[in-house]
């Protein structure tokens, strides 16, 4: 894919004005994606929570065991990864309203799988694995609004 040096000042200028943090350009079986992602933003919305490694100690000394029991379930809520939204947009499941979802709940994706399109502006930005991973669930509504960091996706490296 030919960009002039024009071109691609112009759309930095945009990717600036418009406050993107990824953009993404195809042209038959070639692709160039830009990404920033302010550090910023990054550290209040984590990736990847911390992991209780320890339900005991969630729990007050002499707790009850179901309290016990209630601390052990929001630590294993907890575990995992999840691929986050990276701009403000629409969240949309397939690529089309008649198509079949990219991914389900369950299943194991490629590095470089679609797994979403996120729309924003009326571009229609398709979000893949960096990784393979396990889809273990899929935490926003198909066709409702995501902001930046918002989480879309549980997963499980691997």
């Amino acid at each position: 894919m030919e960009i002039d040096l024009e071109q691609l000042k112009s759309l930095l200028k945009a990717f600036d004005e418009h406050s993107l943090t990824e953009l993404t350009l195809k042209k038959d079986d070639e692709k160039i994606i830009i990404r920033r992602e302010p550090a910023q933003v990054a550290a209040t919305h984590p990736v990847s929570p911390p992991i209780v490694t320890s339900a005991t100690s969630m729990a007050a000394p002499g707790a009850a065991p179901h309290e016990q029991a209630a601390a052990e379930g929001e630590a294993k809520e907890e575990e995992g990864e999840y691929i986050t939204s990276p701009f403000v947009g629409t969240f949309y499941r397939a690529p089309s309203p008649t198509a079949k979802p990219f991914v389900e709940k369950g299943e194991a994706v490629q590095s470089g799988q679609p797994l979403c399109i996120v729309e924003a502006m009326k571009l229609m930005n398709e979000i893949e694995a960096e990784f393979p991973c396990t889809i273990l669930d899929i935490l926003v509504e198909n066709g409702k609004p995501v902001e930046y960091g918002q989480r879309l996706f549980k997963i499980k490296r691997g």
